[in-house]
């Protein structure tokens, strides 16, 4: 199969604008999906008239909390309602962005995500996973949400952060890729391993001069050593790619 016509599931989202760009560039059609475009992959609205004619599904889509339970709701449900009417449309092949570390997780959002692989494996489209690191993208998240006053606390672990435009280069790559011997989950990280908290600095010297970086520590629970002992950190096998966290940020 040449996936020419590639449909992508949130594609407004933080990786699936990029995932529209890069599919785009490389000569292929496009179908953007997103609520704010007419498809909801929640309640189906939309959804059998975008994947006529497509080749891939690219599945992008994200709900807007981070709770386990509304987070493995939303991805249970899209993986189901995009396996069924893909199938309906003739669509062979299905590609999920997911997280490295996503089955070592036991609550959380982690845990969401790996959910979301299970329900989209266990559809009749055959389906490839790709696990990325924690986004550049999300560093300025991280920060909004633990900032108090003049103060940003960030966790204290280590990530492989990479660009969202190099995550949805290897979907797209994991979208059209007729190699028979392709595994069915890779992951794709940035150039090097890095402290999230020395991230954080960075930006803040960058955006925030004022901003004061503080770490904490991974909060108690059952996956603190998921964090602690690098398990968000890629695996041998993993595809490293730039640009840098300091050469993104000059472009922000």
């Amino acid at each position: 199969m040449n996936a020419t016509r590639i449909a992508v599931a949130g594609a407004t989202g933080r990786v699936g604008r990029h995932i529209v760009d890069v599919a785009r560039e490389r000569g292929h059609e496009v179908v953007p999906m997103a609520r704010s475009l007419g498809v909801d992959v929640i309640t189906g609205e939309g959804l059998d008239a975008a994947l006529a004619g497509a080749d891939c599904i690219i599945d992008a889509a994200t709900g807007p909390s981070p709770d386990q339970d509304d987070a493995t709701t939303f991805f249970t449900t899209a993986a189901g309602n995009l396996q069924a009417a893909g199938r309906r449309a003739g669509v062979r092949r299905m590609v999920v962005v997911s997280i490295i570390g996503a089955d070592a997780f036991s609550e959380g959002y982690g845990a969401a995500t790996y959910a979301h692989e299970q329900a989209a494996l266990a559809g009749p489209i055959p389906t490839r996973v790709v696990r990325a690191a924690q986004f550049h993208e999300f560093v300025p998240q991280l920060m909004e949400w633990g900032t108090q006053g003049e103060t940003a606390y960030v966790q204290d672990m280590w990530t492989q952060a990479v660009a969202a435009r190099t995550v949805a280069e290897a979907l797209v790559d994991a979208a059209t890729d007729e190699a028979p011997d392709r595994p069915a989950l890779t992951e794709v990280a940035g150039p090097r391993e890095e402290s999230l908290v020395d991230l954080a600095l960075r930006y803040a010297a960058h955006h925030h001069s004022g901003l004061k970086v503080v770490p904490v520590p991974t909060p108690e629970g059952p996956d603190r050593k998921v964090y602690e002992e690098g398990g968000l950190l890629p695996g041998p096998d993993a595809t490293l790619a730039g640009p840098t966290f300091e050469e993104w940020l000059v472009t922000t």
